[in-house]
């Protein structure tokens, strides 16, 4: 007969630790006994904490001859228990604490937390707001007045031969920011033309006036949205890529290092990219113009009871001088905004990689902004004017 072996309840083989506490009048005496490890069952220690609020408690000392193996789990116990003593203002007296042990907690005293490593949630008032942002936006305009000086100097330096100005890296940027942005160019003046088009002819066509589509696109091309768009993609594609770039030298260092080769960074990185875009937008302008022409033309001739030889006649009649040269002013004025808009984000960049891509965000919105702004006040002195 065969007989099973009944086998003894498991025993819990987690090492055991204690805590506890004597109050001896003023003094609130703590020994520790057991192992502190971290497998270790640790005893609770808020009855502990909630001696140290008596207000008759002035001191604490610990005791150790009990104590067995310990490892960090003991340092952080002991790290929770002095910090609250001294939020209470409990002196803790860590004498007969063990030599390693004390060491350890001066080493934790010795390297204090940031002050700002933890970000508080501060609701402010609108006025509160208001200031802050205010203040903000001056600093900016200092920044950029600022950018702006130094800009002028370097060109003067670089106009009287004293600056050092790379020719070839006049034409490598005109090749970045002219050719090489002819394909999204294209694209996006031929869906302005389409858009200007469809637009223009669902109101004319209730007057029997498709004809005077033609008007309405070119006029609208040479005049505005040529330039607006192009300058709005030119700050989206080239003004970033500046930010990006003279960011990244930021970053390495090598701003810095030209400067102690005794170069001026703004004649040797900006101007070259802004005379670039000043050359290059006024052509850009033109061939968008074209472009958006072209894309009116398409929709007029083949979706509206409008000849080519119509549309081209009415677009020659509409279309003068003048407004070709408003657009390339314009857009002169755009390459600039834009240009200062990246190397200005780029040169105030920061040593991140993070603040890298802020600074070609931050270049894009600037950008727009001012190319927003400076459309409108060109067309309101236009308007005034009479032109």
């Amino acid at each position: 007969m065969k007989t099973s072996k009944i086998l003894p309840p498991a025993i819990n083989s987690a090492p055991s630790c204690a805590i506890s506490a004597i109050r001896q009048a003023k003094t609130l005496e703590i020994a520790l006994s057991g192992d502190w490890v971290l497998d270790a069952q640790l005893p609770a220690l808020e009855p502990i904490l909630a001696q140290i609020e008596t207000p008759a408690i002035e001191k604490i000392v610990v005791f150790t001859a009990a104590l067995g193996r310990w490892d960090s789990m003991l340092v952080t116990e002991l790290i929770k228990l002095i910090d609250y003593a001294e939020q209470k203002q409990v002196a803790v007296d860590k004498a007969s604490l063990p030599a390693s042990i004390q060491g350890l907690l001066a080493l934790v005293a010795a390297v204090p937390e940031r002050v700002d490593a933890h970000r508080e949630q501060t609701q402010r008032s609108w006025s509160q707001a208001l200031a802050v942002s205010t203040g903000k936006a001056i600093q900016h305009g200092k920044e950029m007045l600022i950018f702006v000086g130094e800009m002028m100097i370097s060109t003067f330096a670089t106009l009287r031969g004293q600056a050092h100005f790379r020719r070839q890296d006049l034409w490598l940027y005109i090749q970045e920011c002219g050719p090489s942005a002819l394909p999204i160019v294209t694209l996006i003046s031929l869906l302005v033309g389409l858009i200007l088009a469809f637009v223009g002819a669902v109101q004319l066509s209730l007057f029997g006036a498709q004809i005077y589509i033609a008007n309405l696109v070119s006029l609208g091309m040479t005049r505005e949205m040529g330039g607006l768009m192009t300058a709005i993609i030119m700050s989206g594609r080239t003004g970033a890529a500046y930010a990006a770039q003279i960011g990244t030298m930021h970053v390495n260092s090598e701003i810095d290092a030209l400067k102690t080769m005794n170069l001026d960074p703004m004649a040797f990185l900006v101007l070259p990219r802004m005379l670039a875009l000043i050359i290059i937008m006024p052509l850009l302008c033109l061939y968008a113009d074209l472009m958006g022409i072209i894309g009116g033309g398409f929709v007029t001739v083949n979706f509206f009871d409008v000849s080519l030889t119509e549309y081209l006649d009415r677009t020659a009649h509409a279309v003068k001088m003048k407004d070709f040269i408003i657009g390339f002013v314009k857009c002169s004025v755009f390459g600039i905004l834009i240009a200062l808009s990246g190397c200005m984000r780029g040169m105030q960049c920061g040593r991140s990689a993070s603040a890298v891509g802020d600074a070609g965000t931050s270049a894009v919105v600037t950008a727009i902004v001012f190319i927003v702004v400076a459309d409108s006040v060109m067309t309101i002195i236009c308007n005034r004017l009479g032109i």
